[in-house]
């Protein structure tokens, strides 16, 4: 189960949000041929990703900005591609492009701090957009509850797309980041849930001065909780699940 799109493209085009999904892809790229050497692989991220035990003694600071330009893999930075271009886009609307990036690079640094002061000894570096990227959502949440996104639902060989409120989505996947957190051992690498956590909650808390600026829940009532522009619609896709008729 995962959002694959919202309903809500902005009102004008999100040059900064295609602008960091074109340099995350091609950082990426340039890199990706080092993955398959796993000396040259840690040789890498130990200088360019976020390693909490050198930021704890004051070394690698830069690691907290250059972290959320490096992924680990295809999957990894397809999946928080899919998450910007979902979410990003609105809330650069709303902030102004310069803003915004601002907006971006402090949540990721947010994020990154998150996963330091959980794992101030951890050697293992942190890499990855998604912390800035939980941020972002926590942006979206707070200005847009209500709007439509659409989730794929996957069962064995089923599928359907539904389209739910992005609180629903957003909360969940907190949620989930937040427990996920509770029960995993940050020191031993595996996903970086606090760093998810903290981008969040700090880009929730950033975009509050924009949301009460723009008249709080007032600002709610005025656009239903929906960007303030025409919503999409897409053709409706036919379900792979068998219909059981009544007698």
């Amino acid at each position: 189960m995962f959002p694959i799109r919202d309903h809500n493209p902005s009102g004008r085009i999100p040059y900064v949000t295609y602008a960091l999904m074109l340099a995350n892809i091609a950082i990426f790229v340039s890199y990706s041929g080092l993955l398959s050497d796993d000396r040259a692989a840690y040789l890498f991220y130990n200088t360019w990703a976020l390693v909490p035990a050198q930021i704890s003694t004051g070394e690698g600071i830069t690691g907290l900005f250059t972290s959320m330009f490096l992924h680990g893999g295809w999957m990894h930075l397809a999946g928080n591609m899919l998450f910007l271009w979902i979410f990003g886009d609105n809330v650069e609307d709303e902030l102004g492009h310069l803003r915004y990036l601002g907006f971006y690079l402090l949540c990721g640094i947010a994020a990154g701090l998150a996963q330091v002061i959980t794992a101030p000894y951890s050697m293992v570096p942190m890499v990855g957009a998604s912390g800035a990227i939980a941020g972002v959502m926590g942006g979206y949440l707070l200005l847009f509850p209500k709007a439509k996104v659409d989730i794929l639902i996957i069962f064995i060989v089923f599928f359907r797309i539904f389209p739910i409120p992005a609180w629903i989505v957003l909360m969940v996947w907190f949620g989930m980041q937040f427990l996920g957190g509770i029960g995993s051992d940050p020191d031993i690498g595996g996903v970086a849930y606090w760093a998810h956590t903290g981008g969040f909650v700090a880009g929730l808390l950033m975009i509050l001065p924009l949301w009460l600026g723009l008249g709080g829940a007032r600002f709610w009532r005025q656009t239903e909780g929906h960007p303030p522009h025409p919503a999409a619609t897409y053709p409706a896709l036919p379900s792979r699940i068998p219909k059981v008729r009544h007698k």
